[in-house]
């Protein structure tokens, strides 16, 4: 746990800080050095660090001896020390840009790496990845996340396909992580008040190249039996063990930071689990700056940030009303002697602040909570729109401020060790440590054979992987040991071979291959033009039917006539991923449209060359043309014809193309198809685009927006405050008059009379608004104050002249607020229309 391993000899000390920076995840510059060590274990566990606890002294002072050995070690730390001392692409910016104390990126997962399994799925890879990505271009972002003893679960399979779950436990000293000192050199834990006790999280750190994964954990000696489990497992499943991670997460994380001296300009809420993150903002506000509760949400609203990955209500989490009392407000609470009214927080987390049975749902929580909420990707941002319009009452669903940011991927971490090489060769090695996405352009000058030769050898590793991991995984899965002996026949290294992995859950359709069993099986064995599949994925333990359909799976890949065709790999996890994504030549994935919120695995495969064929949902339905991969299925889903569509997509289309090769035995399409796939989507797609968009369209106006707002004792968050509570009091006073209108050259003049009421004039806007109709989208068009109106306090005529063949009938005013330091409606979605 970040102390030296037993033995290093001092000739090969730099091993230990090379092992603790987890910068190796996506380095293949060491992957040579730590297989020496032990080829066979190196295989087993791609974990450095583990490497070196294991191994006997006797084979490291056998390597110390071995001149060529010590001179690849101190290569590798020359280049980690040059990586992390160069200049990076975001202190070089010539627009510059102060994003305060950095961003704090919370999350109840993270995915680095087989080394730190701290992830379930995408949500916790996505979270690494970004970590990754901060690390390559210099943008202070660091992490916040918890420890858990045994994470996600391993997936068994036994001889009928049944899923079974093991909880390995994660021992701290085998994981590349180390503890946080306190100011007296102690182990730096953090208070968290629960009903009744105060829990002791312990606060760990992984070096992530330039940044930190913060994690806490509670299994601490000084806790009880119950309290230590609150960090047992990922997604505890009974709902007050998960109020209780995610509290350790959000006020045990916040508190963390502060006992480090971080303060972070941006707080970035990474889903709603992490939402107590910005309630414990708030209350650090209260008491530093003598704020009400309204006004210090307004000051931490500004640099607060959240992303929604669900796309589905029943996704969110909820907690019932008594249970946030209790554990937050009740004797003893997280927040009980604190001025902060249960039923502020609740209100909150509410569609109806004032409905007292409604749960405290905690996307709301966050969405209330922060200025700037996105989706993850361009559909996925229009999908958010319709769940969130509740918070939103009387505003057009086009309108609710929920935009979009389509997540990418850290290609360093997925490409292979040879599309490493030839994207250096063509691209060079700095290529995604910066901000220069045309470089991924030169890839297309590579040449055909070039290419073929990557894919040929990257399909032959998975083959090869295949093999190996069968030789573990079929004893479990056939202890009769009636299994083919002859692994070396299984899938060919120079077939078509596709890969279809992801959790195993109803709305990614998981069977739709399985519609036709024959019919793909026909296809699988087709002689004259073989293809293969390799499957993986785990269902969720209480998901009966997803185990159901891995249970199909596993009986369709025994057919006899398919042994050698299709494999389901157990346990689908990173290390796994990394094999599927680097080796596949065609990635499937077939979820209902709209349920996949982004969907990230298939973007893994373009740096490798690989191929998409997908149903547009997504990202795939933003990045999809003709010429870089192949789409099937319909806008509404139908299984039974989208299963069909498919069928006819890989028959008529994808395997013909595959198999089309001229007299130099090169599929010359295909190949062209992987040129266009790589040189555009693979940097459109990538986590360095990604962050890119959240640093300039996000992260760098929050944090700007946040020192504004706190600044001078946080005047601007009181004014602010005051603001709102004037606006509330007299909103219904406001009256908006018949409209009058009349042609104009091009177009119309409306006008309207307005009774403000006791409110100023300069605190609301007029607005005129039209529906999209054709060609053209929705228009909000100001209007402006005329005259007075005689007789009238407070009451002025707003008119405006509108250029447009629409007809009048089309267009409709409406009162606004109106705050130059307000981002609108989103922290006030205050609208009056014309009744």
């Amino acid at each position: 746990m970040g102390e030296p391993p037993r033995y290093i000899p001092e000739d090969l000390s730099e091993l230990t800080s090379l092992a603790l920076d987890l910068f190796w995840t996506w380095s293949h510059a060491g992957d040579d050095v730590w297989a020496r060590i032990d080829p066979d274990l190196w295989q087993q566990v791609r974990n450095p660090w583990l490497l070196l606890e294991t191994v006997s002294p006797a084979r490291l002072n056998e390597l110390a001896r071995d001149e060529g050995f010590r001179a690849e070690v101190s290569r590798l730390a020359r280049e980690r020390r040059r990586y992390l001392d160069s200049e990076t692409w975001f202190s070089a910016r010539p627009e510059g840009g102060d994003l305060g104390g950095g961003v704090a990126f919370f999350s109840l997962e993270f995915g680095l790496g087989e080394a730190l399994p701290l992830y379930a799925g995408g949500l916790g890879v996505l979270a690494g990845d970004l970590l990754k990505t901060a690390s390559d271009l210099g943008v202070p972002v660091y992490g916040v996340g918890l420890l858990y003893q045994a994470g996600y679960f391993r997936q068994i399979l036994d001889a009928a396909g049944r899923q079974e779950e093991a909880y390995p436990y994660n021992e701290p000293a085998s994981l590349p992580i180390r503890p946080v000192l306190d100011g007296n050199e102690g182990w730096l834990r953090v208070p968290l008040r629960l009903p009744g006790r105060t829990v002791l999280l312990r606060v760990w750190e992984a070096l992530v190249g330039r940044t930190r994964l913060y994690l806490l954990d509670s299994n601490d000696p000084r806790n009880t039996a119950s309290d230590r489990g609150i960090t047992a497992k990922l997604y505890g499943g009974v709902p007050i063990l998960r109020l209780q991670q995610e509290l350790a997460l959000g006020v045990g994380g916040w508190r963390a930071l502060q006992a480090l001296g971080l303060e972070p300009g941006v707080c970035h809420i990474n889903e709603g689990h992490a939402a107590f993150a910005g309630l414990e903002r708030v209350r650090a506000l209260m008491e530093r700056h003598g704020l009400t509760f309204g006004e210090a949400v307004w000051a931490a609203r500004a640099g607060n940030v959240f992303t929604t990955h669900t796309p589905v209500d029943a996704g969110f989490d909820r907690f019932p009303p008594e249970m946030v009392r209790e554990n937050l407000f009740g004797k003893g609470g997280a927040f009980a002697d604190t001025p902060i009214a249960p039923g502020d927080v609740l209100a909150l987390g509410r569609a109806d602040p004032g409905n007292a049975a409604e749960p405290l749902n905690m996307a709301f929580l966050a969405t209330r909570l922060s200025a700037r909420v996105n989706g993850v990707s361009r559909l996925h941002g229009a999908v958010s729109r319709n769940l969130f319009a509740p918070l939103f009452p009387r505003w057009p669903e086009e309108e609710v401020p929920i935009g979009h940011v389509t997540n990418g991927v850290h290609m360093p971490t997925w490409d292979s060790a040879a599309a490493d090489d030839l994207w250096t060769r063509t691209c060079g090695k700095e290529r995604w440590r910066g901000g220069e996405a045309e470089l991924c352009a030169d890839v297309g000058a590579a040449a055909d054979e070039d290419l073929w030769s990557m894919r040929a050898a990257q399909r032959h590793a998975l083959v090869a992987a295949v093999r190996r991991e069968l030789v573990h995984q079929l004893p479990w899965r056939d202890p009769t040991g009636s299994a083919p002996p002859d692994l070396e026949g299984v899938l060919d290294p120079n077939a078509l071979t596709i890969g279809f992995a992801r959790r195993f859950t109803e709305y990614k359709r998981p069977e739709l291959l399985l519609r036709d069993a024959d019919r793909l099986a026909r296809i699988l064995a087709n002689p004259a033009a073989p293809v293969q599949l390799v499957i993986a994925g785990k269902a969720h333990p209480e998901d009966a039917k997803g185990k159901q359909s891995i249970a199909r799976w596993v009986e369709f890949v025994s057919r006899p006539g398919l042994r050698r065709h299709a494999v389901f790999l157990e346990d689908y996890d990173i290390g796994r991923a990394l094999e599927l994504v680097q080796g596949i030549d065609l990635w499937i994935n077939t979820p209902r449209r709209s349920r996949e919120a982004c969907g990230t695995s298939g973007m893994k495969v373009l740096v490798n060359g690989g191929l998409n064929l997908s149903c547009l949902d997504g990202w795939w339905d933003e990045a999809y043309a003709p010429d870089v991969g192949w789409c099937f299925g319909r806008p509404a889903p139908d299984d039974a014809a989208d299963a069909a569509d498919f069928y006819r997509v890989l028959e008529e289309k994808v395997i013909p193309e595959f198999y089309d090769r001229d007299a130099s035995g090169l599929p010359r399409r295909w190949i062209g198809r992987m040129r266009a796939s790589m040189t555009r989507l693979a940097a459109e797609f990538c986590s360095n685009r990604m962050l890119r968009d959240y640093l300039g369209g996000i992260y760098l106006p929050a944090a700007a927006s946040y020192r504004r707002r706190v600044a001078d004792g946080a005047g601007l968050a009181r004014s602010l405050a005051a603001w709102e509570r004037a606006l509330a009091a007299h909103w219904e006073q406001m009256h908006l008059g018949r409209v009058e209108t009349a042609p104009c050259e091009g177009g119309w003049r409306f006008s309207v009379h307005v009774q403000l009421g006791e409110i100023a004039p300069d605190m609301v806007a007029v607005e005129l608004v039209a529906d999209p109709a054709g060609s053209t989208g929705r228009l909000r068009l100001p209007m402006e104050r005329g005259r007075a109106i005689p007789g009238v306090i407070n009451g002025f005529e707003y008119y405006r002249e509108v250029q447009t063949d629409r007809p009048a009938a089309h267009f409709t005013p409406r009162i606004v607020p109106a705050h130059p330091e307000a981002s609108l409606p989103a922290e006030l979605p205050l609208v009056r229309w014309q009744h």
